[in-house]
């Protein structure tokens, strides 16, 4: 793995143009396989909407009287046409609105999210640039600039608030995701196979997340 003070700077052109010291905190942490896979599912499990339901026996329309007398015509014995077992009856044990949500101490995500990116790190697929300057803010820019720098495969790109038209246009390409260091979570980081942030947002990201 590449020492963490001696970390390089690209340009738009590939070209090294200055090296970034990375905490050592941060980038350099120990992976925990089990802290990152709390966070993971803490994180998926609180996306889910949780919206589906059902009407049971007692919210279905109808079924008030009782649909034949009680004995003496062979059939079994029904109290309401709205029964579980009737076309048109109630859900047995249905879903009901509720929320997946799941509670995870902040020191424990902040200690997953650091594994993640000391993974990627040790994965070589850290890329640190110098300034994120387009021509023009079109999408064929960006996919230029992009591959100009190696960043194939999955990309996450980290920039700075400002760039906010990067966002835009960045939602047009396939297997790329565009977000703010602020914004930095455990599941994106694994995703990607190439992690791509501006040298700016990086040493924010080392305030926020040390």
């Amino acid at each position: 793995m590449r020492p963490m003070d001696a970390f390089p700077v690209y340009g738009p052109d590939r070209q090294q143009i200055d090296k970034v010291d990375l905490n050592d905190r941060i980038f350099n942490s120990t992976v925990n396989p089990s802290l990152v896979h709390r966070a993971v599912v803490m994180q998926r499990s609180s996306e889910r909407q949780g919206t589906a339901s059902t009407l049971g026996r007692g919210e279905v329309r109808g079924g008030g009287k009782k649909p034949w007398k009680q004995k003496h015509t062979g059939r079994a014995r029904a109290g309401s046409s709205r029964s579980p077992i009737w076309r048109g009856g109630g859900t047995v044990f249905g879903p009901k609105p509720r929320s997946y949500s799941i509670a995870l101490p902040k020191k424990v995500y902040r200690a997953a999210l650091r594994g993640a990116l000391a993974a990627i790190v040790a994965a070589e697929g850290l890329v640190v640039m110098g300034d994120l300057v387009l021509p023009e803010m079109k999408t064929r820019h960006l996919v230029q600039l992009l591959s100009k720098v190696g960043a194939k495969g999955k990309v996450l790109l980290v920039i700075d608030e400002g760039l906010i038209d990067l966002i835009r246009i960045g939602k047009n390409v396939k297997n790329l995701k565009v977000l703010h260091g602020k914004d930095l979570n455990v599941y994106d980081v694994l995703w990607c196979d190439k992690l791509v942030v501006t040298r700016a947002e990086l040493e924010r990201i080392q305030e926020i997340w040390v």
